[in-house]
This record gives structure tokens, C-alpha cells and sequence, in this order.
């Protein structure tokens, strides 16, 4: 197989929460490029219904957009029917939805703890097992859960007091592992990304409070660009990697390398 052939993804369906905007809209953006089917869901319907319209414009692909609460069982229920109903299968899962909440450890509210951890890990467990049962019976699949830097250790005060995100994110590390021992004899690839600093929306707060901080521990000196994740993200979802998982990508510009 020539090279080439290892990333194309033509034929494949992907399914990408928290796809309509933010790195989960980079990710989308990067398997239509590549020939893939796209479905993205989030809570915020309209917005993934635009980047759907947007992503069958350019890329020629079949797109849906559809509203999804990833802690809701009913919900990931609906996406998963819609999606059979459409493309027949789902062949790339990418678990991007996330939520996150900044106080420090010591006044961290119990609710707010549980809603970071509620969307970040068990909604990305619920999607894992509903998909996953499809997988597993076609005997094929792979999954990305989007991890972070931040669950790789603990984050300085200085520029992060996210305690309920960067406890999520190592849980997701955790889960992805479990899950690709589990699924692995089901030909099924289950990794992880785990971004750096991206100028998102939902690390603009991070990045004001402590972006010269970040920028003088990353050796690329710059933050994470709007195609920066799309290679791997690529990679992960492609034949290239079928000898891969249970993996971390950290794709950070270096920054785990200097701490």
C-alpha cells in the first residue's frame, strides 16, 4: 500500500463532539479534508450545523450537525441512530466535547468539580461504550479521546488552578488505555491526543492570565495554531496507525519536554 493510501479516508464516517468550533472544528476540518464523512454534535446545535454546511461545501464530503448533551444517554442514543441511519456505521469516534472551571483548589465548588469531571470523563466513557458496541461488532474501529497536557502532571498555580480539569484529563489518559487493553482484540485503536496551549475559547482565560508564563516553557515559542492538530488527528484516525494504541500524542510545541 502506498503511502498515501495509509491516511485516506475516503468511505470513513467520523463522529466528532464538541465539533462545531474550537480544536474538536479543527479535527473535523482535518478528516474531510481527507475524504471522511463528517457528524458533529454538541450542545450548541446551530453552530455545529454551520461548520457541518461548511465542511460538505468545501471538502465534497457528507456532513451532519446535530445537538448533543454528552451526559445524557438519550442524547449520545439520538446521534448514534442518526448516524446509522445516514452513513450505515461510525468508523472514527473522536471524543472532543470538554468542560472546564477556574478557582483555586482550596474553594474549588463540589458542583463545578462535578460538572468538568460529569462531561469530561464520563461523557467521554458513554459515547466510548455506545460506539464501541458498533465497533466491536464490525470488528473495526478507532477512537481519539482529547486528553491535554494538563492531565499529564500537575499545573503550576501560577497559570492554571484548574484542578477539576487537569484531574479529568488524566482520568481520560487513564480511561483511553483500559479501553484499548479491552477493545484491542476487537481490532479496535484507542488513543489519545493531548493538545498544549491552542487559542481557543476555552483557554482564553489561561492564556491571559499566564501566556507569557506558557510561551517561556514551550522550546517552539508559540501556541498551538489552527492546523496544528490536524495531523495528528489525522494519523490517529487512519490505517497508519493500526499498529498503534493505547497511546498519548502530546502535541504541546515542547512544553511537557521542559518541565
Amino acid at each position: 500500500m502506498h503511502v498515501k493510501d495509509l491516511f485516506d479516508l475516503k468511505g470513513k464516517t467520523a463522529l466528532v463532539t464538541g465539533g462545531g468550533r474550537g480544536l474538536g472544528e479543527q479535527i473535523a476540518q482535518s478528516l474531510a479534508e481527507s475524504g471522511a464523512n463528517i457528524i458533529v454534535c454538541s450542545r450548541k446545535k446551530e453552530a455545529c450545523e454551520e461548520t457541518a454546511l461548511r465542511l460538505k461545501n468545501e471538502c465534497g464530503v457528507e456532513t451532519l450537525g446535530l445537538a448533543c448533551d454528552v451526559t445524557d444517554p438519550e442524547d449520545i442514543d439520538h446521534v448514534v441512530e442518526q448516524a446509522i441511519a445516514n452513513f450505515k456505521t461510525i468508523d472514527i469516534l473522536v471524543n472532543n466535547s470538554g468542560a472546564t472551571w477556574g478557582a483555586a483548589t482550596l474553594e474549588m465548588p463540589l458542583e463545578a468539580f462535578q460538572k468538568v469531571m460529569n462531561v469530561n470523563v464520563i461523557g467521554t466513557f458513554l459515547m466510548s461504550q455506545k460506539v464501541g458496541e458498533l465497533m466491536v461488532k464490525q470488528n473495526s474501529g478507532k477512537i481519539i479521546n482529547i486528553a491535554s497536557v494538563a492531565g499529564l502532571g500537575g499545573a503550576d498555580p501560577r497559570f492554571m488552578e484548574t484542578v477539576g480539569y487537569n484531574s479529568s484529563k488524566g482520568a481520560v489518559i487513564t480511561l483511553t488505555k483500559d479501553l484499548a487493553v479491552k477493545w484491542g482484540a476487537h481490532n479496535i485503536q484507542v488513543n489519545a491526543l493531548a493538545p498544549g496551549f491552542f487559542s481557543t475559547k476555552m483557554s482564553k482565560g489561561v492564556l491571559e492570565k499566564g501566556g507569557d508564563f506558557i510561551l517561556d516553557r514551550t522550546p517552539l515559542g508559540r501556541f498551538g495554531s489552527e492546523e496544528d492538530l490536524k495531523g495528528a488527528a489525522l494519523f490517529l484516525s487512519s490505517k497508519a496507525s493500526d499498529y498503534v494504541t493505547g497511546d498519548v500524542l502530546v502535541v504541546d510545541g515542547g512544553m511537557h519536554a521542559s518541565c
